[in-house]
């Protein structure tokens, strides 16, 4: 199987070219293609006339979107038609990175694929827009969203707070967000496996469990060993320029429906304070 990877250098990317070793890959940089500029995206496709390709290049910067909001639809919304229609072009399969925000968080049970998007910030209208989008494109078009991604290969949360803790006494940490951390590695290694089954429509995939960002971090700081002190606070005050979903836990039962199950946050945050600790 060929496979060709938008976004090989980003935090998934990073993760997902090296584990994929039972196929054909190749892993695409934004310097290698700017998914922006159609004609180039429509070069590499048909050069590489891939069996899948997985796009998870994106402009992630949730707060900059909220500035940068023309920046943000040419990237998340049309790059990724860009990628949709040439995928269509050579008959291939697509599997698209989404995200949780482009749910509104008002819920207190876990949000099912068939859920109604209701996005409340500019990143997630341009992850939303482009789930639709790609539907429109081609029904069987993969949609996979995630959340609270962490990994080795690139800034994420965990990473964070270890610099922060190292240096301050005390961290305050907003505890009134619920969600399901994700380890890139084990969201790589689904994805392989959902593009071995040729899976299709909208799936939800991350570790199972979830907590607060506060609980997060407080996890981090005691598997650290450190004896920064990690304090709770409302979003209220940690303003920030987008706005964060309050409860965003995806339900697993669509994964689940393909036979495919994910560890649990606190094994894949472990596994990644094993690795980070290991000389590189």
């Amino acid at each position: 199987m060929r496979v060709l990877v938008f976004g090989a250098t980003g935090l998934l990317g990073k993760a997902l070219t090296p584990r994929w070793s039972a196929d054909e890959v190749t892993g695409l940089s934004s310097r290698d293609a700017d998914i922006r500029n159609p004609h180039r995206v429509q070069e590499l496709v048909q050069q590489q006339r891939p069996d899948w390709i997985v796009l998870a290049a994106a402009y992630t910067d949730v707060d900059g979107c909220e500035s940068n909001r023309e920046l943000a639809f040419a990237v998340n919304r049309d790059g990724v038609v860009n990628v949709g229609k040439a995928a269509e072009s050579v008959g291939a399969r697509l599997l698209f990175l989404s995200s949780y925000y482009v749910f509104d968080g008002t819920k207190t049970t876990p949000y099912e694929v068939s859920d109604p998007r209701n996005p409340q910030s500019i990143y997630g209208k341009t992850k939303a827009e482009a789930e639709i989008r790609l539907l429109e494109l081609n029904p069987k078009f993969c949609l996979v969203r995630t959340s609270w991604l962490f990994g080795s290969g690139g800034k994420c949360f965990p990473d964070t707070i270890l610099r922060l803790a190292a240096s301050r006494p005390a961290l305050d940490v907003v505890d009134d967000q619920r969600g399901c951390p994700t380890y890139a590695d084990d969201l790589a290694d689904t994805i392989i496996r959902l593009c071995h089954k040729n899976a299709s429509g909208i799936v939800h995939a991350t570790n199972t469990g979830d907590c607060t960002w506060f609980e997060f971090a407080q996890r981090i700081v005691a598997i650290a060993g450190m004896n920064t002190q990690v304090r709770p606070v409302s979003t209220q005050q940690m303003a920030r320029s987008a706005t964060r979903p309050p409860y965003s836990v995806l339900s697993p039962k669509s994964l689940h429906s393909l036979g495919i199950e994910m560890p649990s946050w606190q094994d894949a945050l472990a596994r990644y304070m094993r690795q980070r600790s290991q000389p590189s």
